[in-house]
This record gives C-alpha cells, sequence and structure tokens, in this order.
C-alpha cells in the first residue's frame, strides 16, 4: 500500500497570503489609523526583520503568549547567539544505513535525551553535573544507556518485511527513582523501564558468590545477607509489548496527561492504550473507506493535550487538523474541530497536494496553540480559531521553484519535524544542506543555522546562514542550486526549561546552547 507514502493521496494547498501583505502595505501608506489598529499590529520590526525572507505572516489581533519573555522563560532563537557544545556519532563518510538517528526526544526534566536509530537501537545521553571548577559552564551529555529495542522481523501472512527502525520515543513522566519510555517501530510498542544498580547483595544463604544455587540441606546456618557497592550498572529491561493491533505502520505515540494511558496512531486508525493492558486496545479514530479505491487521505501525526487527558489532535496528507473530544462518544470519528487553511485557486498546481500534508503536529507547552509543519512552512493555530492560523512561517519558500527535481529524488516526501521551546516563545524545524530554522514569535524575527563540524569546536559561535535563490550571490550567501539534499535534518528537540536544543544529522548528534551561560 502506497499510501503511507503520501503519493496517493488527495491533498491542498495553503493560502500563500498575498492579499493579506497588499493590506498590509495599504495600512503603511494611510497615517493616523488609530491606537488600535498600531497595537494590532505589535512593534514595529526592525529594517533587518522587515527584509528577512522568512519572516512570519502574523495575523491582526494575536493574544498575548504567556510566558513570552521573563520568569525564567528561555529566550527565542533569533535572540539568543547559540554557540557548539557536543556531537556524537562518527565522522564516517559512508553511513551505514541502520546509523541513521531516526528520532530525537528529551525527557520533562531534559536530564535525559533518547535518540532511536533506523538500526532498532535506543542510545540514551545523561547530562553531566556541572564541572565546580567551571560554574558557568553546563554539563555535558554523556552516554548513559544503549540497548536494542527492536528486531528486524517478518509478517508471513502479509509476505512483508518489518523493519526495526524506531520511529519515535516518548518519555513517561518520572514517578519513582526509575525511568520509563516507550519506542516503536512500524508495528510494535515497547514500554521500558531504565534503572540503576550499584549495590549487590552479599552472604546469600541458598546462592554462592558466583551465583550458583545451593543444595538447601548443605545449609547449616542462616545468614543476614548485606548489601556492598559496586560499579553502577544501567539496565534497560522491557516492561511491557503491545502489538499486533496496527495494520499499517505507526507514526505517532503519544502519552495522556492522565499519565495512564496513551496513543498510537498509523495511517488510517488511532488506539488508546492502557499503559498496564498489554492484550486490547480502543480504537477511536478510524478513516478507513469501506472501498479502499475510495481512500483520499490518511493520518499523518497525531498528539494528546498537555493538560486535558480527553482531547486530542490528529493530522492529515490533506493539510487539515482535526481536535477530538472523547467524551463526546467513544469513537472520534466526528471531530469536534476543524483546522483547514483556505485555498489559494491561483497558486495550486501539480506539487499542491504533495506538500501541503502535514507532516507533524505539536501542541504548544501551554496548551493554548498547536503547531503544524507542511513541506514549506510551520503554522501556528490558535485553538480558538480554525478558519486560518494566526502565524505562517515560511521555511525554505525557496525550494518552490526546485519542486520538480525534488518531487524526481523522492526528497518532497520528507517528513520534517518541529518543537517548541520551553515557554512557547520560540519554535524550531529542520531544513535541507544540514541547516535548521528558528523562529522568534516575540519578535518576529528568524536565524538560519548549520549543524556542521567544521565549526565543532568548543563554544564556538554559530553563524547565521542565508540561502540565495537567484541573482547575484553575496559572499556569505548559499546559491539553491548549491544544496545538499542528501543532508537533512528531520529530527530536533528543545531542551524544555532551557535553551539547550538537539539536532539529528544523518548519524550525527549536534547539541548547542546558549553562549551567555
Amino acid at each position: 500500500m502506497t499510501s503511507s507514502s503520501g503519493t496517493t493521496d488527495i491533498g491542498r494547498h495553503f493560502e500563500k497570503g498575498k492579499k493579506i501583505r497588499r493590506r498590509r502595505r495599504r495600512r503603511r501608506r494611510r497615517p493616523g489609523r488609530g491606537a488600535w489598529a498600531a497595537a494590532a499590529r505589535g512593534p514595529p520590526p526592525t529594517s533587518a526583520a522587515a527584509s528577512a525572507p522568512g519572516r512570519p505572516r502574523l495575523r491582526a489581533g494575536r493574544p498575548a503568549m504567556a510566558g513570552a519573555g521573563g520568569g525564567g522563560c528561555p529566550a527565542g532563537g533569533n535572540d539568543l547567539q547559540w554557540c557548539f557544545s557536543q556531537v556524537k556519532g562518527a565522522v564516517d563518510e559512508d553511513v551505514a544505513e541502520a546509523d541513521v538517528i531516526s528520532t530525537v526526544e528529551f525527557s520533562h526534566s531534559g536530564d535525559l535525551l533518547a535518540t532511536g536509530d533506523k538500526g532498532g537501537r535506543v542510545v540514551i545521553f545523561q547530562r553531566e553535573q556541572e564541572n565546580k571548577s567551571r560554574p558557568h559552564s553546563r554539563g555535558e551529555y554523556n552516554v548513559y544507556s544503549t540497548f536494542q529495542s527492536h528486531e528486524p522481523e517478518f509478517d508471513y501472512l502479509k509476505s512483508l518485511e518489518i523493519e526495526e527502525k524506531i520511529n519515535k520515543i516518548r518519555w513517561l513522566p518520572r514517578q519513582s527513582a526509575a525511568r520509563f519510555l516507550l519506542s516503536t517501530n512500524d508495528k510494535t510498542i515497547k514500554l521500558w523501564k531504565i534503572s540503576e544498580r550499584d549495590k549487590r547483595a552479599e552472604g546469600c544463604n541458598l546462592q554462592d558468590e558466583d551465583g550458583r544455587l545451593r543444595d538447601p540441606s548443605s545449609v547449616t546456618a542462616l545468614r543476614v545477607p548485606i548489601l556492598k557497592p559496586m560499579d553502577l550498572m544501567v539496565e534497560a529491561s522491557p516492561r511491557r509489548i503491545f502489538a499486533n493491533a496496527h495494520t499499517y505502520h505507526i507514526n505517532s505515540i503519544s502519552v495522556n496527561s492522565d499519565h495512564e494511558t496513551y496513543l498510537s496512531a498509523d495511517d488510517l486508525r488511532i488506539n488508546l492504550w492502557h499503559l498496564e493492558i498489554t492484550d486490547r486496545s480502543f480504537n477511536i479514530v478510524d478513516i478507513k473507506p469501506a472501498n479502499m479505491e475510495e481512500l483520499t487521505e490518511v493520518i499523518t501525526a497525531a498528539e494528546f493535550h498537555p493538560h486535558q487527558c480527553n482531547v486530542l489532535v490528529y493530522s492529515s496528507s490533506k493539510g487539515t487538523i482535526r481536535l477530538c473530544d472523547m467524551r463526546s462518544s467513544a469513537l472520534c470519528d466526528r471531530h469536534s474541530k476543524f483546522f483547514e487553511e483556505p485555498e489559494d485557486p491561483s497558486s495550486r498546481s501539480f506539487f499542491s497536494e504533495i506538500i501541503s500534508s502535514v507532516s507533524d503536529v505539536k501542541f504548544s507547552h501551554s496548551g493554548r496553540y498547536m503547531m503544524t509543519r507542511d513541506y514549506l512552512s510551520v503554522k501556528v493555530w490558535d485553538l480558538n480559531m480554525e478558519s486560518r492560523p494566526v502565524e505562517t512561517h515560511q521555511v525554505h519558500e525557496y525550494l518552490r521553484s526546485k519542486l520538480c527535481s525534488l518531487y524526481e529524488n523522492d526528497c518532497i516526501f520528507d517528513k520534517f519535524e518541529c518543537c517548541w521551546n520551553g515557554c512557547d516563545s520560540a519554535i524550531m524545524t529542520g531544513s535541507y544542506n544540514n541547516f535548521f530554522r528558528m523562529f522568534d514569535r516575540t519578535t518576529w524575527r528568524d536565524v538560519t543555522l548549520e549543524a556542521s563540524r567544521e565549526n565543532s569546536k568548543p563554544r564556538a559561535s554559530l553563524k547565521p546562514r542565508r540561502v540565495c535563490a537567484g541573482g547575484k550571490r553575496k559572499k556569505d550567501e548559499v546559491s539553491v542550486d548549491s544544496l545538499d539534499f542528501s543532508k537533512k535534518i528531520l529530527h530536533t528537540a528543545w531542551h524544555p526549561a532551557e535553551n539547550i536544543i538537539a539536532v539529528a544529522a544523518t548519524n550525527n548528534l549536534y547539541i548547542f546552547q546558549d553562549k551567555a551561560n
């Protein structure tokens, strides 16, 4: 079935916003519009922001964002001076397919950082304690645990190979000394327990020092075992295996705010699981038509609301987002809210259906907004306004003229993820040529940075990069024709409380931080 790649889906194209920009220009020409119009437009951008090609399209009357500045909230992407911190991974030019990183996820505290790869392995990095000799330097992330989460399998009924690739990792909130995470490949979800052991028992009655069992008849006296210290050992053990519930490939898992249930989504269905029950799940969304020839869209991503355990959203290959409330009915085929941007007929093309497909959807930490990523842009939606997004940020609009070649080399089907910073004032997403983009929602500015080993000196500042779409290229610009589409950043993660970001570039994991600290 080719629906998982999106090649047979019927999509819709997002609005380019030409009329809005024309109205904005007319407002600037008319003096004396009054205080309300000035307040709705917000503070005037600087000349650098006005000339930036990826300046977000903002709507008048946008509500103020909670936590935007102050209160210990991390600043946005463009006001910071980002610097190199670490890079993990081999330097080999011939990268094995199994070593390619397929997901990145910070824990809720940010002390642990988990990555999954196409070889089915999970690598967890732990943040070390800050060095007392350098009180202003942050602790580095070092390998904490590595384990094989999934193995390749074969479905004999359908004669299909099941890849071991880790599609998603989600941490559970910490409730004990041990940590728990969910990892999934295309078919099977596993709950892993990550625990530490730094003591061992000695002086057992029925077991000798080598671990061999003794004959109970040889025991003549009872001894009280004592615990002795040993080298720290980190153990990863599978506690639950959730299998045989998805016919199609799993693309999303999301832990509910009740900390007892989670959802898993494939191309056509969304299931609700209890963390303690592995042999059954509840189907809450099913968009499979009676006749598969009538299939027009597939589910691309799904997520639970961060605070309301009854609310979830899922996106589709048509560029639409549906919000469901599980209180209304057990089967959420009927959505509560439907988010879709009107299509501009004048801009419709052969590629409109493909580039409008939503590859990722994320709720803001406050729960007021949600963010969606399609091929060319990132959009921020207010949950109280379904008709259009409140912000549209162009990620790499210069690729619009390259869509034909991107279609031929299948890059147009790449699924880019996006993430919020800790207080929802900035967002980040990836692009090609190992570029990644940051958009500051408070200053309306953006920046393009590059993950590269050429600038991998400790605390070396990252220089903003610019792409020249045509005409005469400046010295510090990169021509769009020289971009390397084999180098792409699909997976990114932002520390939940600090300005530390993790960027996956093929088989390398780059960690950057703000230079102020």
